[in-house]
């Protein structure tokens, strides 16, 4: 069983929830800021932390945060395989230690992202890289960028990708521990809810149109990869 922690109940699991169900991979999702959490991880194997508008600096205001990093903590601690997406990938960087603080700027869109030398060594990343009609590995592909926050790299944590604007896109922990700062779960319908009343709204979904068929692929094959062992 996975466990799917939203931290805002309009940042959904996307296609992450897809593959999981297309793959009869049993999962529940926790509405985060709704208080609903569990008290502990077991019986779960798995754990993915989604994004949020909130900031992992902002605790006091949203309490929630704070169980989830425990949550983080636990998992980490009991070797079970963990994905966390934007605020997610921020609250495992500040729970392994590190700061999470404002970046110079929001990066919103559809922007490349470079493999870093170590990036292109880790059999997960490359999975992403793979472009799923040619196979070739690409150094650099675009995902989907909505943030405004950074971190530094925790202590013991592999760099695994970098972007023009953000040194800090991707990194693992151990070997069962990955963070995006982009969103890797992104689909056509969360776009939509998202950007509704976002003046970029008819430009990303627009670029949507042209990138999501190959993006949507890479993130299937992540998912593969990652989470093999549940399809044998």
């Amino acid at each position: 069983m996975k466990a799917i922690i939203k931290n805002s109940k309009y940042e959904g699991p996307g296609s992450i929830e897809h593959f999981f169900a297309e793959n009869s991979i049993p999962y529940k999702v926790f509405e985060a800021e709704e208080g609903e959490l569990p008290s502990n991880l077991d019986g779960f194997n798995g754990l993915i932390v989604l994004g949020g508008p909130m900031g992992v600096y902002e605790m006091n205001r949203y309490p929630h945060l704070k169980v989830v990093s425990r949550l983080i903590r636990e998992g980490i601690n009991r070797n079970i395989k963990i994905l966390g997406i934007c605020l997610g990938a921020q609250l495992i960087a500040h729970t392994l230690g590190a700061r999470v603080f404002k970046g110079h700027g929001e990066e919103i869109g559809w922007f490349d992202i470079e493999l870093t030398g170590e990036g292109l060594r880790d059999s997960a990343m490359i999975s992403l890289a793979k472009h799923p009609s040619v196979g070739d590995i690409w150094k650099k592909f675009k995902v989907f960028h909505w943030h405004g926050d950074t971190f530094e790299m925790p202590l013991g944590a592999v760099h695994l990708a970098r972007s023009k604007l953000y040194e800090n896109q991707a990194f693992k922990y151990k070997n069962y521990v990955y963070a995006f700062q982009f969103h890797v779960e992104v689909t056509n319908d969360l776009l939509v809810e998202w950007f509704s009343d976002h003046p970029l709204k008819d430009i990303l979904l627009k670029e949507a149109e042209k990138n999501l068929p190959e993006y949507s692929q890479r993130a299937k094959n992540f998912y593969r990869f990652f989470w093999e062992e549940d399809l044998k």
